[in-house]
C-alpha cells in the first residue's frame, strides 16, 4: 500500500491525521503490527517537537551551557575568553540537529511502507480524511493535529516585538532585554537561554511560583537559582497590557508596575489545533477546543481516536508518543494498559534543571491525608559529582507512610538525566529499602537518588539523620 496515494480513493486500516510525536509514533507502531497506514501531515514530519519545540530549544540550551562554561571557566582553573554569541552560527548548529533527525524520521516512515501524504487534511466522515480533494478511507482514524502557541485576550503576537516561541527560535540576534510572559516550562527555558546569551530577562507569572505544576519546594529552589543568576521575575503578577515604545515594548502589570524591554515573549501555553477540521461535524465530542477521550484515547466516535496535545493530557512530546503507541496497539487488537500520567517524567531544561515523576507533596497530602505522607530532601551539597559540577539543588522524595515512594522531585544541573531511575522507582512502586539496597556508581549524581532513599529508609550515610 506504500504508493497508492493519488490513485483514487484508498482504503487503509489506519489513517493518521498529523505527523508529530503522537501521529508518527502511532503510524510506526501500527505498521510494525502489520496494519496498512496512511499518515497525513500539512507541514513537516516530526511536528512541533522536532521543528519548533523540544529539539531546537534544547539545542539552544546546550549552546547556552557552553556560553556559561566559557564565561565561568576560570573557577575550574581553565583560562578562556568569552567573545560573544554568533546567533546565525548557533541557529546553523540547531538547524543541523533538527535536519539530521528529520532525515532519519523520513527514512523510518518510508522503510515501514507507510503512505505519507503531504497536505492539509480534514475529517469528512467517521472513517475518512480528505486531503486536497482526495479522500482516504480507514477502518480507524487517529486525530493528532497537535497544538499551537496561545496568547491572552487582546494581546496580539506580531512576530516583530511581541513573539511566540516559534518566532523566538528564529531570532538572528540576541535581544538586549526581554520580558517573558509565563513562568512555566517554555518561559523558564527561554529565560535561561537568553540570560546565558547576555540578555536582561524578566519573567512575569500570574501564579504564585515559577514552574507552578512542580512541587513547591522545587519551584522555590529554581527561583533562588534564577535570583542568583540575576534573572528577574514577578510572580503573582497579572499582565495588563503592552505598548510599543521607541526601542521596544512597555509591558504593564495589573499591580501598576511597568517593564520596558526590546521584546516580549508570550509563553502562556499552547492550545489545541482543532478548529475547522471537521471534528464536531462528524460527532467528535470536544471541550474548550480539546478532543475528549477515555483512558484508551478513544473519542466519542467508535472509529476515531485522538492523541497528543489535541487531548487534555500533559502537553509533552513523550506523552503524545506513548499515546500514539497505545492507540496503535489497541487498534491492532492488543490490550495495552492505560497511561499512568502521574508516572510520566517532566523536565524543565533551564539552568538549573527541574525534573520530577509522581505526585507533589501537596497532592500526596490531599490524596492520602497529612498523617500518611512522609518526605525527605537530600541536598546535592553532599553529592560528589554535583560538587564537581558546582551545582546546588536537591532530590526530594514523597512517600505514602509505610508504603511506596509516590513522588520524586529534583533540582540541579543535569538532573533531567536522573529521571529514568526515578520513573522506575515510581512505576514499580518501590519502597525506600528497595532502592537503598542498590549500589549506585560513584561519583555520579545518581548517588543522590540512592542517598535520599537511604535517608528515607532510616539509614542515612551522607546526610544527617
Amino acid at each position: 500500500m506504500a504508493d497508492n496515494a493519488g490513485t483514487g480513493d484508498a482504503a487503509f486500516d489506519v489513517v493518521v491525521l498529523g505527523g508529530g510525536s503522537g501521529g508518527y509514533a502511532c503510524a510506526l507502531r501500527a505498521a510494525q503490527l502489520g496494519l496498512t497506514v496512511a499518515l497525513v501531515e500539512k507541514g513537516e514530519l516530526g511536528g512541533t517537537c522536532l521543528h519548533s519545540g523540544c529539539i531546537p530549544t534544547k539545542a539552544l540550551l546546550h549552546a547556552a551551557e557552553v556560553a556559561d562554561s566559557s564565561r565561568e571557566s576560570e573557577q575550574f582553573g581553565v583560562r578562556s575568553t568569552f567573545e560573544g554569541i554568533d546567533m546565525p552560527a548557533v541557529n546553523a548548529y540547531k538547524d543541523g540537529v533538527v535536519g539530521r533527525l528529520y532525515k532519519g524520521l523520513q527514512g523510518l516512515v518510508k522503510s515501514r511502507k507507510i503512505t505519507y501524504i503531504e497536505g492539509m487534511g480534514r475529517l469528512v466522515s467517521p472513517t475518512a480524511v480528505e486531503v486536497d480533494g482526495q479522500r482516504y478511507e480507514g477502518r480507524h482514524v487517529v486525530l493528532a493535529t497537535g497544538s499551537t502557541p496561545k496568547s491572552l485576550p487582546g494581546l496580539e503576537i506580531d512576530g516583530q516585538r511581541v513573539l511566540s516561541s516559534d518566532h523566538a527560535l528564529r531570532l538572528d540576534s540576541v535581544p538586549a532585554s526581554v520580558v517573558v510572559l509565563g513562568g512555566g516550562v517554555i518561559g523558564c527555558e527561554f529565560a535561561s537561554v537568553w540570560k546565558s546569551f547576555g540578555a536582561e530577562v524578566t519573567i512575569v507569572e500570574a501564579l504564585p511560583h515559577l514552574v507552578p505544576l512542580e512541587d513547591e519546594q522545587a519551584s522555590k529552589m529554581l527561583e533562588r537559582a534564577f535570583r542568583k543568576r540575576k534573572i528577574n521575575f514577578e510572580v503573582g503578577a497579572r499582565f495588563a497590557g503592552v505598548e510599543s515604545v521607541d526601542n521596544g515594548v512597555r509591558v504593564s502589570l495589573e499591580n501598576g508596575k511597568q517593564i520596558e524591554a526590546e521584546l516580549l515573549l508570550v509563553a502562556v501555553g499552547r492550545g489545541p489545533v482543532s478548529q475547522e477540521l471537521g471534528y464536531e461535524q462528524v460527532g467528535v465530542e470536544m471541550e474548550r477546543g480539546f478532543v475528549k477521550v477515555d483512558e484508551h484515547c478513544q473519542t466519542s466516535v467508535a472509529t476515531i481516536s485522538a492523541v497528543g496535545d489535541l487531548i487534555p493530557t500533559l502537553q509533552l512530546a513523550h506523552v503524545g508518543f506513548g499515546e500514539g503507541i497505545l492507540v496503535a496497539e489497541r487498534i491492532a487488537g492488543l490490550d495495552p494498559a492505560p497511561i499512568d500520567y502521574d508516572g510520566v517524567p517532566k523536565v524543565t531544561y533551564s539552568e538549573p534543571e527541574v525534573a520530577s515523576v509522581g505526585v507533589t507533596e501537596a497532592r500526596a497530602r490531599e490524596k492520602y491525608g497529612d498523617e500518611n505522607v512522609e518526605t525527605i530532601t537530600y541536598d546535592l551539597a553532599g553529592n560528589g559529582k554535583s560538587q564537581i559540577l558546582r551545582t546546588a539543588g536537591f532530590v526530594k522524595l514523597v512517600r505514602q507512610k509505610d508504603g511506596p515512594v509516590v513522588g520524586i522531585h529534583m533540582v540541579g544541573t543535569r538532573v533531567g538525566e536522573l529521571v529514568a531511575e526515578a520513573q522506575l522507582i515510581y512505576g514499580w512502586e518501590a519502597y525506600p529499602d528497595d532502592v537503598a539496597s542498590l549500589v549506585h556508581a560513584h561519583p555520579t549524581q545518581t548517588e543522590a537518588v540512592g542517598e535520599a532513599h537511604l535517608a528515607l529508609a532510616g539509614k542515612p550515610l551522607h546526610a544527617h539523620g
